[in-house]
């Protein structure tokens, strides 16, 4: 029994040692093969695509650019007035009303201020004259026959209700000295003076045009130097520009001018009609004055103006966008970019135009992002405008 249970405990440990061994030996198997695995795993490589992009360019042909300079104004009717009241009375009414958008035509009564008391005056004065002119024709017939026909005459086409006509030509020094010191010609001036104020009761029409502002009423008592209103001729208006002081040289009279609305949808030519002599110190800039003639216009619209100053010859126009360091263009060459020099003549809001380029050049029609010199690049078969791929 001791026997057989020795020889069991042996063959239980000779069991273990070789699971053990087996067990170490799978092990060792498994990192081996783990390691030669992983060094002989093939790793993919990564394909690299190149994108060539696609851009459109526009050929160089110098020639003349206009120098198109940008501004904007308000629209102002060139002849305009404004209405006061130079006598004192009450406004009555006339034949049309006195209100805003009345139109009138040149002559025709605005406005009447009543002058019944005023052309009393005026009455008595006269009444004054005829009574010195006929106290002096006995005199004048004694002393001075050669003068008296005249001032007889006169005296007989003398109208009460009609303006003064002028005093007879003196027939000589003599009879002049005699008349002023029977206050003949102090009489007469006197009356005019009165008449010419009389005239100031009733305004007219100085051309055709319509009101724009009114600031009285029919029955209003008038003051003398009260504003009465605005008056403004809707056929010819004006739009006072303000560019820098550089374009000065540029600006003349008679130059073309585009104008247009802020909304691109109406368009209207017109002409520099004059241009300020003095620079304003404060905003370094020359007033310029565009006249244009168009029923659709209305004062107070604002408009933009693209003044045709001046050409440039041998030049070209590219946009701002495309200069690079404010002396260098992109161009295409065999597919691929470089950069040329130019020299910028003249800068707008959007375009430059710019010297030095050949003709037949080719020239990027719009920036690129990116671009460097030596980029590859495909050039477009047609004109629109560039999408970088």
């Amino acid at each position: 029994m001791d026997s057989f249970a020795a020889l069991s405990t042996n063959l239980h440990m000779n069991h273990k040692v070789v699971s053990g061994v087996l067990g170490a030996i799978l092990v060792a198997l498994g990192i081996y093969g783990a390691s030669y695995l992983i060094q002989n795993k093939k790793k993919p490589k990564s394909i690299v695509q190149k994108v060539i992009k696609t851009v459109y360019v526009d050929t160089v042909e110098n020639g003349e650019v206009p120098v198109i300079i940008n501004a904007n104004g308000t629209i102002v009717a060139k002849r305009r007035i404004e209405l006061f009241s130079e006598v004192q009375g009450v406004f009555v009414a006339s034949s049309k009303l006195f209100r805003e958008g009345q139109s009138y035509r040149k002559g025709e009564v605005l406005l009447r201020i009543n002058d019944e008391e005023f052309g009393a005056s005026v009455q008595s004065q006269k009444s004054m004259l005829v009574n010195l002119i006929t106290g002096v024709l006995p005199d004048l017939r004694l002393d001075y026959p050669e003068a008296f026909p005249a001032w007889e005459q006169y005296l007989k086409n003398f109208d009460m209700g009609k303006a003064t006509s002028e005093l007879p030509e003196p027939a000589s020094q003599q009879v002049k000295n005699f008349l002023i010191g029977r206050g003949v010609y102090a009489s007469y001036y006197n009356l005019k003076n009165l008449e010419q104020r009389l005239s100031k009761h009733v305004i007219r029409a100085p051309f055709d045009g319509i009101l724009t502002e009114v600031q009285v009423n029919e029955g209003t008592l008038v003051r003398a130097g009260q504003r009465l209103g605005e008056f403004i001729d809707p056929s010819v208006y004006e739009v006072e520009v303000s560019v820098n002081k550089s374009f000065a040289p540029y600006l003349k009279a008679g130059e073309e001018v585009e104008l247009s609305n802020l909304e691109n949808t109406a368009s209207w030519n017109g002409k520099v009609s004059r241009v300020n002599g003095k620079i304003d110190q404060a905003t370094q800039t020359i007033t310029a004055f565009v006249e244009v003639a168009a029923p659709e216009i209305k004062e107070g619209m604002y408009l933009q103006a693209n003044i045709h100053a001046r050409n440039v010859d041998d030049a070209y126009q590219i946009e701002r966008s495309l200069l690079v360091d404010r002396s260098r263009v992109f161009a295409v060459k065999d597919t691929v970019l470089e950069l040329l020099p130019v020299k910028p003549v003249f800068y707008s809001e959007k375009h430059v135009i710019v010297k030095g380029l050949k003709d037949g050049a080719h020239v990027l029609a719009k920036a690129v992002p990116g671009a460097y010199p030596g980029m590859v690049v495909k050039v477009a078969e047609t004109d629109l405008n560039p999408v970088a791929q």
